[in-house]
């Protein structure tokens, strides 16, 4: 957790009807878990425009019309698909790198500011982005520095709310939890596609306007209401009582020592939980690294997050370049068309989350997950242009497999080793671990869409290969946890039948 030197959400200072014993711990983990999954979702959606506005702004296709796309120099040319390729890469890039900076810098201070300055800034510069449309910039330059700096600042959410999340919840059903609660990056994407493709009409500047817009206004959202722990609010003991008992006990079936104490002011000291300096210490950055499962963990992140990345930056613009059913489709109806994507996605998290919890196996999940979606690719590709119909169904398909993993490891596995037993429950180690997960994941986010960008231009059935060889890739990283898992179940006797039937 954060120390007590973090300041407390104006709004509930000024509102004490919003604090302990007026309000229980039940209810402010819900009023977390709604306001980071907000902010990150408007983060997400502010992400979304560049591949919304990829077909107006790159090399020109001849639509239904009589007339063509004109684009938008200097993505028009011959080698528009490579210049569009590497803006994505200047903001992922910089968004990896910042990300290892943002977990350690965020396991040291007000995780509640540091989330605010974030969304600020990234509001901001996406609206600096469109601006370029309406000042009429053509400047290869100015749209990569908008983005270097965009994913510097877009770096700071991840690890800021996981840390907060980590902060709320104990171990145990995190996976469901968190898969509920990390929909919030494909909802984010879906109202950036909505969004983004509905105005794109009036001109491609409005598409990053409005979702800036909606950034900076969550980013107040958070400012005003935010509790970064349950400590700050008088919930110290109960949390430190849940923690030992999940951690260390291994003990299960505490709702009634809940409903027992979370009405009232939680202030009293544990005296068998050590609140020493031990609890408090940020942990190393190399010594991250080191934890149990961290790395192969990571590892599979960089190839899975360069799969999700690749459709995230460049599903619009293949459905725009795809005839489906014969018919080329707008620019707006393939941004809203790849929603579907995302649709998937939620229901991806969720299922996967809720699995993981059953048969309490991440990596075991995430390898199921990722060998289904390599035949769902195939079928999309194959299949995917004979109707719309069929597009629809085989994307969702793709969608909810390939985001299921990436969902699970970028939260409650992040969560789950960055609260393991031998670190002794130090949460400061939160936003370090998840930062070098989600950071290394976005080293991979980074290098796909810049491939797709190439390769594309060699034709769609090679970037399809290109992924499903990273799938295998992802999948070779967990083999040794899935071993492991799957000897820890049998041999405690998880994994029997009665035992199965009665989760």
């Amino acid at each position: 957790m954060q120390s007590k030197t973090s300041s407390l959400a104006p709004a509930l200072n000024y509102f004490p009807t919003l604090k302990p014993p007026h309000k229980t711990l039940a209810f402010h983990q819900f009023s977390v878990l709604s306001i980071t999954f907000l902010a990150y979702a408007s983060f997400h959606a502010s992400r979304k425009p560049p591949s919304i506005v990829k077909s107006v702004l790159g090399p020109t296709i001849q639509s239904n019309s009589s007339s063509a796309d004109t684009g938008w120099d200097p993505f028009n040319g011959p080698h528009g698909a490579h210049r569009l390729g590497e803006l994505d890469l200047a903001f992922l890039s910089a968004y990896s790198i910042g990300m290892y900076f943002a977990g350690h810098v965020g396991d040291r201070i007000d995780l509640r500011l540091f989330l605010v300055f974030g969304m600020m800034c990234s509001g901001i510069l996406t609206i600096c982005f469109g601006l370029g449309y309406w000042f009429g910039v053509h400047l290869l330059g100015y749209f990569m520095a908008v983005q270097v700096l965009c994913g510097l600042v877009q770096s700071i959410g991840w690890p800021c709310v996981v840390a907060v999340v980590g902060n709320w919840f104990e171990k145990e059903k995190r996976g469901l939890i968190m898969g509920v609660w990390s929909s919030h990056t494909s909802v984010g994407n879906i109202i950036g596609s909505v969004v983004a493709s509905g105005v794109l009409e009036f001109g491609w500047g409005w598409s990053f306007v409005v979702p800036g817009v909606l950034v900076i206004l969550v980013g107040i959202l958070v400012f005003l209401f935010l509790p970064v722990s349950p400590e700050h609010l008088g919930f110290e003991s109960l949390v430190k009582e849940i923690q030992m008992n999940v951690e260390v006990n291994g003990i299960e079936n505490l709702e009634g020592k809940v409903e027992s104490e979370e009405a009232g002011l939680l202030g009293t000291e544990n005296a068998d939980v050590d609140t020493g300096a031990d609890s408090l210490a940020a942990i190393g950055f190399l010594e991250a690294w080191r934890l149990p499962g961290v790395a192969p963990f990571a590892f599979c992140l960089f190839f899975s997050k360069l799969v999700s990345y690749t459709f995230l930056y460049w599903l619009p613009f293949y459905i725009r370049h795809t005839a489906v059913a014969g018919v080329h489709l707008s620019h707006k109806t393939a941004g809203n068309l790849s929603a579907i994507f995302d649709i998937g996605g939620v229901f991806g998290g969720i299922l996967a989350g809720l699995i993981s919890d059953m048969i309490e196996a991440r990596a075991v999940t995430s390898i199921a997950f990722l060998l289904l979606s390599v035949p769902a690719l195939v079928f999309y590709r194959v299949y995917g242009s004979l109707s719309m119909v069929a597009n629809i169904l085989l994307m969702f398909l793709s969608g909810l497999l390939v985001n299921g993993p990436y969902s699970l490891i970028t939260t409650a596995v992040a969560a789950d080793l960055g609260t393991q037993t031998v670190i002794r429950g130090n949460s400061r180690a939160l936003a370090t671990v998840t930062a070098i997960i989600d950071g290394t994941g976005s080293v991979g986010a980074a290098l796909g869409p810049l491939l797709a960008g190439y390769i594309s231009t060699t034709g769609w059935n090679n970037v399809f290969l290109m992924l499903i060889f990273a799938i295998f890739c992802a999948t070779l990283f967990l083999i040794r946890i899935a071993r492991t898992e799957i000897k820890g179940n049998l041999n405690e006797g998880k994994w029997s039948l009665y035992s199965i039937g009665t989760q």
